[in-house]
């Protein structure tokens, strides 16, 4: 009994985005693309990386505003995310499932994931889909 209770505790306290497949497309140039794959990895996603010289171009594509366009492109789940997007707001991405493409962090800010160790202040992040582009968290 106490073995089914704590199999059944351990499964209800597993978030729902454990081990969820993450493919990032980046620039082979750009270091801190490697920083947030391993960060992401550390937060319990599972993560391929492909170099792709392109990736702007594919991120367009994909659907993410050309001012919008972070410095690498990931599919989660359906969803586009683009740029250091720090895993908790990902994690509220894959809890809500919003009816829409995907969500960016813009460029490479210094205080993000993958440029800094730890993600400190505040990070402006926006959804984008057919009904536009608005933020998504401020956190």
């Amino acid at each position: 009994m106490k073995r089914i209770a704590l199999t059944t505790f351990l499964a209800l306290a597993t978030p729902a985005f454990a081990a969820e497949p993450v493919t990032i497309w980046r620039d082979p140039g750009c270091g801190c693309c490697d920083a947030y794959a391993e960060y992401l990895r550390n937060e319990g996603f599972e993560v391929t990386v492909i170099d792709d010289r392109n990736f702007d171009q594919r991120s367009i594509e994909m659907g993410v505003p050309e001012r919008g366009i972070g410095c690498h492109l990931a599919m989660i789940d359906g969803y586009v995310v683009s740029g250091l997007v720090p895993s908790e707001i990902i994690e509220r991405l894959l809890e809500e499932r919003p009816a829409i493409t995907g969500i960016t962090l813009p460029g490479m800010p210094g205080n993000a994931p993958g440029m800094a160790a730890a993600k400190t202040g505040t990070l402006r992040t926006y959804a984008f889909g057919p009904e536009g582009v608005a933020v998504y968290s401020d956190e």
